[in-house]
Protein backbone atom coordinates (compact mmCIF):
# COMPACT_ATOMS: atom_id res chain seq x y z
CA UNK A 1 0.00 0.00 0.00
CA UNK A 2 2.81 2.42 0.85
CA UNK A 3 4.45 1.78 -2.52
CA UNK A 4 1.26 2.48 -4.44
CA UNK A 5 0.66 5.75 -2.56
CA UNK A 6 4.23 6.83 -3.32
CA UNK A 7 3.78 6.02 -7.01
CA UNK A 8 0.46 7.89 -7.10
CA UNK A 9 2.02 10.96 -5.53
CA UNK A 10 5.00 10.85 -7.89
CA UNK A 11 2.74 10.51 -10.94
CA UNK A 12 0.47 13.27 -9.66
CA UNK A 13 3.42 15.64 -9.26
CA UNK A 14 4.67 14.76 -12.74
CA UNK A 15 1.22 15.28 -14.26
CA UNK A 16 0.92 18.73 -12.65
CA UNK A 17 4.37 19.71 -13.91
CA UNK A 18 3.53 18.51 -17.42
CA UNK A 19 0.23 20.40 -17.46
CA UNK A 20 1.89 23.62 -16.29
CA UNK A 21 4.63 23.37 -18.89
CA UNK A 22 2.05 23.91 -21.63
CA UNK A 23 2.74 21.11 -24.09
CA UNK A 24 1.28 17.66 -23.67
CA UNK A 25 3.45 15.10 -25.40
CA UNK A 26 2.95 11.34 -25.71
CA UNK A 27 5.17 10.70 -22.69
CA UNK A 28 3.13 13.17 -20.65
CA UNK A 29 -0.10 11.50 -21.69
CA UNK A 30 1.31 8.12 -20.62
CA UNK A 31 2.15 9.50 -17.18
CA UNK A 32 -1.40 10.81 -16.85
CA UNK A 33 -2.75 7.44 -17.98
CA UNK A 34 -0.63 5.60 -15.41
CA UNK A 35 -1.81 8.03 -12.75
CA UNK A 36 -5.40 7.15 -13.57
CA UNK A 37 -4.73 3.42 -13.34
CA UNK A 38 -2.94 3.77 -10.01
CA UNK A 39 -5.69 6.02 -8.63
CA UNK A 40 -8.27 3.40 -9.61
CA UNK A 41 -6.50 0.92 -7.34
CA UNK A 42 -6.51 3.14 -4.26
CA UNK A 43 -9.12 3.67 -1.56
CA UNK A 44 -10.07 7.06 -3.00
CA UNK A 45 -11.38 5.55 -6.26
CA UNK A 46 -15.04 5.25 -5.12
CA UNK A 47 -15.03 8.89 -4.01
CA UNK A 48 -13.64 10.04 -7.36
CA UNK A 49 -16.21 7.90 -9.19
CA UNK A 50 -19.06 9.33 -7.10
CA UNK A 51 -17.85 12.87 -7.77
CA UNK A 52 -17.69 12.34 -11.53
CA UNK A 53 -21.11 10.66 -11.52
CA UNK A 54 -22.66 13.55 -9.59
CA UNK A 55 -21.05 16.09 -11.91
CA UNK A 56 -22.27 14.21 -14.98
CA UNK A 57 -25.80 14.07 -13.55
CA UNK A 58 -25.80 17.82 -12.90
CA UNK A 59 -24.48 18.63 -16.37
CA UNK A 60 -26.91 16.18 -17.94
CA UNK A 61 -29.88 17.78 -16.21
CA UNK A 62 -29.08 21.29 -17.52
CA UNK A 63 -31.29 22.49 -20.33
CA UNK A 64 -30.08 25.22 -22.70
Amino acid sequence: MVLSISVVLLLLILAVIFMRSGGLKVSHALVCLLLGFYLAGTNIAPTIHSGFTATADIVGSLRP
